[in-house]
């Protein structure tokens, strides 16, 4: 089910009804658990049963890592059990077609698995929670010395699990943050303001910016764009970079306005990207939760920078290797991590932990300029980068080629592109406005008229609209 499709509106409509009423204030939970199942059984009820298992299997591990005797055996089998799971369903056909047949036998069996919605996010879950049990790093009430009832923390965990809003494609809630929340909701208590500011902004973003850049970029394969001239080519890299940022931005912030529609608040996913002035704070501002998780539980718990320099640097490229291959089971995703690892290095050995590494000056003339350099590097190098997300290796190299190549020898610019370059707009005023917010002339003629840009936003929602798409990190 598509949060921009009317199926999504229904269901959230009733349960919104339901969940406020008096005489079911202490039946919510239950409530949204119903509405989550519906959410994800809408398509397939098979991989509901799957969703609940997983569930199952984590309350028991986790309940276990914490109260039981033997805590590291059950921590680590529920660890264990959440990365096979994963690995199974998300990458047998890519071990299928590597290395077996996937005509015949076995090979053939793992390429026909088929693969469950959501199940990276659901799965980091699982380990988020098996290791904060273990580390006793849950609400109050759940780490008391006394065992609490467990079809209660049953309740609590499959709650957790399928949340509807965050459950495929999050944002990665914290088990610790998420059962700290989980208590009785009353209407009085929403912040309509961040709900509707919240969804109108989501909703644009993809409906509006990443719908209708799709209809251009899917030029990009070079057997379309081999013909086209090196402005065009630009526009589209650009273009799409712009489009994946809209396209799952816009789907956190509909989560997040979902969940405080319901009394949860989701942690923020994005934090305007697109002015970083490294790569290390593009991945603090770039799908946030998914960073720190990796952080938490994979950078860290390799020894992270505390085992020298080169230590520190294989953490960093295996980190973002293993991040690149969890977006998905195909050898483009791994060389995606691995560009943006490298990237990291080589700025870590060059920079240090230093803000930028460009440097013109000491002047405040010419350090303002260094980070507008800084910014526009990693841009372009982060745009680049999503050729290697959405494309072969041999594609995005015949690509590059053909930004020199075409050069001269076509036109440099398509005016059919030209709707590309407007829809960018309205991203790159979005960062440049809450770059240069704490200007007076920012704040008196810009943000103080912030209801005109809602009203805008909305009334084009209604208006100019994209074709219908799936977000894009539900294929995750």
């Amino acid at each position: 089910m598509l949060f921009n499709s009317w199926e999504f509106v229904v269901l959230v409509l009733l349960t919104f009804m339901v969940y406020y009423l008096p005489w079911v204030r202490r039946w919510q939970i239950y409530v949204l658990l119903a509405a989550s199942f519906v959410f994800y059984a809408f398509d397939s009820f098979w991989l509901l049963l799957l969703l609940l298992a997983s569930g199952l299997v984590n309350a028991v591990s986790s309940y276990e890592a914490r109260y039981c005797s033997r805590p590291r055996l059950f921590a680590t089998l529920g660890v264990v059990v959440n990365l096979l799971l994963l690995a199974f369903f998300k990458y047998a056909g890519l071990i299928s077609m590597s290395f077996l047949d996937p005509e015949t036998g076995l090979g053939h069996f793992l390429c026909t698995i088929p693969l469950p919605l959501g199940i990276s996010f659901y799965t980091f879950s699982g380990i988020s929670l098996v290791v904060d049990a273990y580390k006793d790093r849950l609400k109050p009430e759940t780490n008391q010395d006394a065992r609490p009832v467990f079809w209660r923390y049953l309740r609590d965990t499959l709650l957790y699990f399928c949340f509807f809003p965050k459950l495929l494609a999050g944002p990665i809630a914290k088990s610790r943050d998420f059962f700290a929340d989980i208590n009785e909701k009353v209407m009085s208590r929403i912040d309509w303001q961040f709900v509707f500011k919240s969804l109108v902004v989501g909703y644009f973003l993809k409906m509006v910016i990443a719908d209708n850049l799709k209809d251009f970029t899917f030029w990009l394969p070079f057997r379309y764009s081999c013909y086209m001239g090196t402005g065009s080519l630009l526009t589209l890299v650009f273009g799409y970079s712009i489009q994946m940022f809209a396209d799952f931005a816009g789907y956190s912030l509909i989560a997040i306005g979902i969940a405080a529609l319901f009394g949860y608040r989701l942690p923020d996913n994005f934090n305007f990207p697109y002015i970083s002035k490294s790569f290390r704070e593009f991945w603090k501002r770039w799908h946030i939760t998914l960073s720190q998780f990796l952080m938490e539980y994979l950078y860290i718990s390799l020894g992270g920078n505390r085992k020298g320099k080169t230590r520190t640097y294989v953490n960093l490229l295996l980190t973002m290797m293993l991040g690149g291959l969890w977006h998905g089971a195909a050898w483009n995703f791994l060389m995606w991590g691995t560009y943006h690892g490298l990237c990291l290095v080589i700025e870590r050995a060059l920079c240090g932990r230093r803000e930028h590494c460009l440097s013109l000056g000491s002047s405040d003339a010419a350090l303002k300029v260094s980070r507008v350099l800084s910014i526009l590097l990693v841009f372009v190098m982060v745009s680049f980068g999503w050729l290697l997300f959405t494309l072969t290796l041999g594609e995005t190299v015949h690509l590059v080629l053909a930004f020199g190549l075409n050069f001269g020898k076509m036109p440099f610019f398509e005016m059919r592109f030209f709707p590309v370059l407007i829809y960018m707009l309205p991203v790159f005023a979005y960062h440049i406005v809450y770059l240069l917010r704490d200007r007076r002339w920012v704040q008196q003629y810009v943000l103080r008229y912030s209801y005109v840009y809602y009203g805008l936003m909305l009334f084009l929602i209604l208006t100019n609209s994209g074709s219908v798409s799936q977000f894009v990190y539900f294929q995750f």
